[in-house]
């Protein structure tokens, strides 16, 4: 009796990467991971930092970073330098502007000359880019009255008083104004790492 013709086996597909589903999906987790240390990590390290130092005995004077224009904020142990006459409606411009320092709005004054002098620091900049400059106003929230913050601008030392702190909507860009008189107002984005409000800190100036 005749056998019956076998079957041909079907040949079996091989992938070289067998996992690939497993592979994206940790690639996913990690890229995911990493947004969130990026954006949320500095944050925490400034917090801790601002804890310790408030609770040590010594308190140690901050160098500013220049004499030519820059900013030194003791209560939150901040320093950095200031980009002076940064375009704050262009995000190409104010970002790239950020990772060398804080901005110094366009149009707003200078020390001494008796206007609104508006700087900004946002807590969210880009990504990939970010540099240790963007965390110089993350401590903001924790300025109260009284605190002084001081400018340095052209060799000269110029001392000012926080009076005010107040949380707006994005949209609220009277704070970049003239005024009649001198005054510092910091903007910075809150809470840190994200662009939900805005953190504004005015200060008046005092005898240095």
């Amino acid at each position: 009796m005749p056998r019956a013709a076998k079957k041909p086996k079907s040949a079996k597909i091989s992938f070289p990467f067998p996992n690939t589903t497993i592979v994206v999906g940790y690639l996913c987790l990690g890229l995911s991971l990493f947004i969130f240390l990026n954006l949320f990590f500095r944050p925490a390290k400034e917090e801790l930092t601002y804890q310790l130092r408030s609770t040590s005995s010594s308190d140690q004077p901050l160098t500013p970073p220049n004499h030519d224009f820059s900013i030194v904020i003791p209560t939150i142990g901040a320093t950095s330098e200031i980009v002076a006459n940064v375009n704050p409606y262009d995000s190409r411009v104010y970002q790239q502007a950020l990772t060398h320092g804080v901005a110094h709005a366009q149009g707003t004054g200078f020390p001494g000359e008796g206007s609104n002098i508006f700087l900004f620091a946002h807590s969210s900049a880009n990504l990939f880019e970010a540099s240790r400059f963007n965390s110089v106003f993350y401590l903001m929230h924790h300025l109260v009255v009284g605190d002084q913050i001081i400018l340095w601008y052209h060799n000269q030392g110029y001392l000012y008083e926080v009076t005010d702190k107040l949380l707006v909507s994005p949209q609220s860009v009277q704070y970049l104004k003239p005024d009649s008189a001198e005054t510092l107002t910091l903007m910075t984005c809150y809470p840190p790492g994200t662009t939900l409000k805005r953190l504004i800190v005015v200060a008046k100036p005092i005898r240095l």
